[in-house]
C-alpha cells in the first residue's frame, strides 16, 4: 500500500494497527517513495537467514570438487 507524507501523518494510529498485522506500507512525497513502514519481526528473519549462513559455512569446511567445474557439473543437471 502506498500513501502520501500528508495522510500517514494524520493516520499513524491506524497505519501502525496495519503494519502489526504484517503489512507494509510505503509512504511518498509528491507522489515518489521516501519511506516503508514494516513489521520489526522482519529483523529476525535476518537474525535466522544470518545464522544459517553461518551453519552453511561451518557445513561447507572441507568439501572440494577435486578437479572438478561448478559449470561441468551443473550442465550434468546438478543444482
Amino acid at each position: 500500500m502506498e500513501i502520501g507524507a500528508f495522510e500517514a501523518k494524520n493516520t499513524l494510529g491506524s497505519l501502525l494497527d496495519r503494519v502489526e498485522k504484517g503489512e507494509e506500507i510505503i509512504i511518498t512525497r509528491r507522489g515518489k517513495p521516501v519511506a516503508k513502514l514494516a513489521p520489526v519481526r522482519a529483523d529476525k528473519d535476518r537474525s535466522a537467514a544470518v545464522a544459517a549462513a553461518k551453519e552453511l559455512r561451518e557445513l561447507s569446511k572441507g568439501n572440494r570438487l577435486d578437479g572438478l567445474k561448478i559449470k561441468d557439473l551443473i550442465n550434468e543437471g546438478r543444482p
